[in-house]
């Protein structure tokens, strides 16, 4: 490595090219880092100024090199390159539209084009003392040669370029501005870093990034990926696979940050009994090179790969690709969010890997479980903050053998994040307030309208409509319709399913009678809506209708939203199988406590595995006792052991010589795990343990006839 203090003007000139190559990013800068290096370059270029101005270094490889002309790859200052080069081109522009005249150290046109814009004897590719890569490329050389260009793609170089020719304009009433720009330009200074190739670029341009500077994850990923290669390699690559990621991200309006976050993750799923936890979002290019660390494939079909999840990826979270029902099932989970990313990436793979039976009718039976699990859960207003967490570890609990089973299976294992039951559903889209609900409010009523119809009611235009209006106080009719309890009534049915419908004539509607509602030119009479067929054959609109109503459309709802429905002898074989890989980790040899005591909990260890097939798993310094269903944990104190038993105090025959306790009360009991269990036995002594155990044998037989 080479560095060096050095003029900026020094550094261009010359027959050289800085080339962008294509891993680095876009231009970026902002118009208000535009204006910065403005008032920058007209701060060093006042005349009474004799200080130069520090502007950070620029970075660079050799691409090739020889006597007549030099190429380097640009490894970090793009954006001050590029902007000077902006700024030296709109100055040139001014000189050559304005015909404006200066001294013999004023700048001219061909000076600019001369010194720090082209290489006047070189070919094409070598043309441009500047060469960007991908959609900045082509505005450049346009600005360079004194073209237009008017793609969008290149707006930020285009932005940049027309503020500094707006800042120029003051010349025509100020014409030593032209002189003041240049003399600025003149005066900045660089760090001049020249590297080697021995010098590792990569870990040069990790530190140089390091401080938070706006490189995206992503960024730092594609740099990551094709820094290391030789620049046809580079530019093969990158307009084959990486480009083609980009592409598709920008239109659909995606950040690629949590592609390759999720896409990451999913290549590098632990085993069980791991837990599973999002990486922090500055944390995805540390996972990245994790990932290539342990799992060092081919570049190239990494890169494949890539553009192919991206597909997955967008299909599921982005935007539609395609039509029929399997798309239509992936729009229906994409309007619930992006957590269950991972999960459905998996599926999709399996889909298309013709190696796996997973049809498209699984497929899209599967995207309808994530999307009724999303629904059931927030019409019931339970928590939804690690749903990432939570369909990542079924996408891990997934078994390509099987792939719609096992992860049945691993939804009716849930025990937090439950995948709740049809009558707690049914009961709560029936009697919750469903309005303020926001966008599940809207979902709900767009799914029940068009579900498994052939013609699909066109929802574009429609908007939720309260069918008993959301303010009758000045409505005496309603009143009168709903009786003398019509405050009660309007207070518990107004936000419920059973009073919520769509219609395209909202405002029209208004809070207008049942009968004028009804009869309105787009009234309910009159409404193509299917979920308004009941609405136009009544008379009146009271709690009766809302509730019939409402009691129908949550019967039909869970057909929409079907439960996981899970075979029982599945679920009970992977508990079974992940107790004992669970129980495998560690036994009480690794619990610390006294010899007395570790007597005391190898004998009810003992005891404890003659009731039957037990699974003892260690539990923070418990251990726990299932078969599968947990029945007993055994504590180890200071001089005693403690059982926590899931059994009704009142319910169990305590002997006299035992202590025992109900710990329904207890502020808290130390170190226990089974929270919701309140059913306590203390044990000092091998006599003790043998009162105790018909307690521990009837929570056995308890959980074992359960299951």
């Amino acid at each position: 490595m080479k560095a060096i203090n050095q003029l900026f003007t020094t550094l261009i000139q010359g027959n050289k090219q800085f080339v962008i190559p294509v891993f680095q990013r876009d231009y970026s800068w902002t118009l208000e880092q535009c204006e910065q290096l403005w008032i920058d370059v007209l701060r060093a270029g006042d005349a009474n100024a004799g200080n130069s101005h520090f502007m950070g270094s620029i970075v660079y490889v050799a691409s090739q090199a020889g006597a007549a002309f030099a190429s380097w790859l640009v490894i970090d200052g793009q954006q001050r390159l590029t902007t000077l080069t902006l700024l030296l081109t709109a100055l040139r522009d001014y000189i050559d539209r304005a015909k404006w005249v200066g001294g013999k150290d004023s700048p001219t046109k061909d000076k600019i084009n001369e010194f720090f814009l082209k290489n006047r004897l070189e070919p094409d590719d070598r043309h441009y003392r500047l060469a960007l890569r991908r959609h900045d490329a082509s505005a450049l050389c346009a600005l360079v040669d004194g073209e237009g260009h008017d793609d969008a793609s290149s707006s930020g170089v285009m932005d940049a370029y027309a503020w500094f020719v707006e800042q120029l304009g003051a010349a025509d009433s100020d014409p030593s501005l032209v002189d003041r720009v240049y003399r600025g330009i003149g005066k900045i200074e660089i760090v001049d870093v020249t590297l080697d190739r021995s010098d590792h670029p990569q870990l040069v341009f990790e530190s140089l990034n390091s401080t938070g500077v706006d490189l995206t994850e992503s960024d730092l990923i594609r740099n990551y990926v094709l820094m290391g290669l030789a620049e046809p390699e580079q530019t093969r690559l990158y307009e084959k696979y990486w480009s083609k990621i980009e592409n598709l991200f920008r239109d659909a309006n995606r950040d690629t940050d949590f592609f390759l976050r999720d896409y990451v993750v999913l290549k590098t799923l632990p085993p069980r009994p791991s837990a599973v936890h999002q990486p922090r979002a500055d944390r995805i290019y540390d996972e990245f090179k994790e990932f290539r660390r342990i799992h060092p494939q081919d570049l190239e079909e990494l890169l494949d790969e890539m553009v192919r999840f991206a597909g997955y990826y967008l299909d599921l979270v982005g935007r539609p690709t395609k039509q029929g029902a399997l798309f239509d099932a992936m729009r229906h989970v994409r309007s619930l969010g992006t957590t269950h990313a991972v999960l459905g990436m998996k599926l999709y793979h399996y889909y298309n890997d013709p190696s796996i039976a997973f049809s498209r009718a699984n497929f899209e039976e599967a995207l309808r479980l994530i999307e009724s699990y999303i629904v059931r859960r927030s019409v019931l207003g339970l928590q939804n903050r690690s749903y990432w967490d939570v369909f990542t570890d079924i996408a891990r609990s997934i078994d390509e053998a099987n792939p719609l089973e096992s992860m049945k299976v691993a939804f009716a294992r849930r025990r937090n994040y439950h995948f709740p039951q049809d009558d707690s559903f049914r009961r709560g889209i029936h009697e919750r307030d469903l309005y303020y609900t926001g966008n599940l409010c809207w979902h709900v009523l767009a799914r029940l309208e068009n579900d498994r119809q052939k013609e699909l009611s066109p929802l574009k235009n429609l908007t939720i409509e309260h069918i008993m209006p959301q303010d009758i106080d000045k409505v005496p009719e309603w009143q009168e319709m709903l009786g003398e309890k019509w405050e009660e009534v309007h207070e518990i049915w107004l936000d419920r399913l059973g009073n919520l419908t769509l219609t395209a004539c909202n405002s029209e509607m208004s809070n207008h009678p049942f009968a004028v509602k009804k009869t309105l030119d787009c009234g309910f009479e009159h409404s193509a809506v299917r979920l308004n067929e009941y609405v136009r054959n009544q008379e009146q609109w009271t709690e009766l209708q809302m509730r019939e109503r409402g009691e129908s459309l949550a019967h039909r709802a869970l057909s929409v939203w079907p439960h996981h429905q899970a075979n029982a002898d599945r679920v009970r074989v992977e508990e079974v199988k992940e107790l004992r890989e669970r129980a495998a980790i560690r036994d009480s040899s690794s619990l610390k406590m006294s010899d007395a005591v570790r007597g005391l909990l190898n004998a009810t260890e003992q005891k404890v595995a003659e009731l039957g097939d037990v699974i003892p798993v260690i539990e923070r310094t418990s251990i726990c006792c299932y078969v599968p269903e947990f029945f007993v944990e055994i504590l180890p104190m200071r001089h005693s052991i403690r059982l926590i038993l899931p059994l009704e105090f009142d319910e169990v025959e305590v002997p006299d010589s035992l202590y025992a306790a109900d710990t329904t009360d207890w502020k808290f009991v130390p170190k226990r795990v089974h929270t919701e269990c309140t059913m306590l036995v203390g044990v000092w002594s091998i006599e003790q343990l043998e009162d105790a155990m018909p307690i521990v044998r009837q929570a056995y037989d308890q959980v074992s006839e359960q299951s």
